[in-house]
């Protein structure tokens, strides 16, 4: 009698199945139709400093505001060259902002949320913001691990589809002590080169014993210039008022 109900129930199943995949692949009533996945205009490319090319889809259909911006920004090389200045284990990387300490954005205004129906999952590519919705700009973090709690509160607009390795070498810190970097930002369409890997840094200057006359100089302070006395790090000679503030993912 199990045997004949176990039966029953899977010949009912492979019945269904057309008709259910029907339902799925059936566009939902006033939602624009999801962009091809191999339409170059949507496709935005990351080639990033930790050895490749991210390749992310973006989705006009969810957050067709938030994608205008990517390729303005894309096409003018806002991006080229900014590091990831919040990379969080387990939770995303952040990046996008020219200043580098979570303040900064471009000189274009300020995004209307586009809160979406898109998850939080692993490679999702969203909008990072200050408190107020209506604050997102240049930044976007990248999701390491699922995190459905930022679901609608945070505009998604993209998926990385390849290259997820390069986005998990991506250095961890608040802010990383040597950050990884966008080497370059391309749009598919645009027809970008190949992979370029990003120059290895220069050496760091070194003295020989000679040139130091018997003073103590840092590895940074030429010979014969005293050392500059420190000052503290210009965020915290900022009004708290003027600030502008941090666009994250909490």
């Amino acid at each position: 009698m199990r045997f004949l109900v176990r039966f029953v129930v899977f010949l009912l199943a492979i019945l269904a199945a057309p008709a259910f995949a029907q339902v799925i692949d059936t566009p939902i009533a006033g939602r624009p139709p999801i962009p091809s996945i191999t339409d170059p205009e949507n496709l935005w490319y990351l080639d990033l400093s930790t050895g490749g090319r991210v390749i992310i889809w973006l989705r006009p259909d969810a957050a067709p505001k938030t994608v205008e911006r990517i390729k303005i920004l894309t096409r003018q090389h806002f991006y080229d060259g900014l590091p990831f200045h919040r990379v969080i284990e387990g939770f995303m990387a952040q990046g996008g902002d020219p200043k580098g300490d979570g303040t900064g954005g471009s000189t274009l205004p300020d995004l209307k949320a586009e809160f979406n129906w898109l998850p939080h999952v692993r490679g999702a590519v969203s909008a990072a913001r200050a408190e107020k919705e209506d604050s997102a700009n240049s930044q976007f973090f990248i999701v390491f691990d699922p995190k459905l709690s930022l679901d609608k509160k945070y505009t998604v607009f993209g998926r990385v589809i390849d290259g997820m390795q390069y986005v998990d070498a991506i250095t961890r810190g608040e802010p990383p002590a040597n950050p990884s970097r966008i080497v370059h930002a391309y749009i598919a369409a645009d027809h970008p080169p190949a992979y370029v890997p990003a120059p290895p840094p220069a050496p760091a200057a070194t003295l020989s014993p000679s040139s130091l006359g018997g003073a103590f100089l840092t590895p940074s302070t030429p010979a014969g210039k005293p050392a500059a006395p420190k000052t503290p790090n210009a965020k915290t000679l900022r009004a708290p008022a003027v600030v502008k503030p941090k666009a994250k993912a909490q």
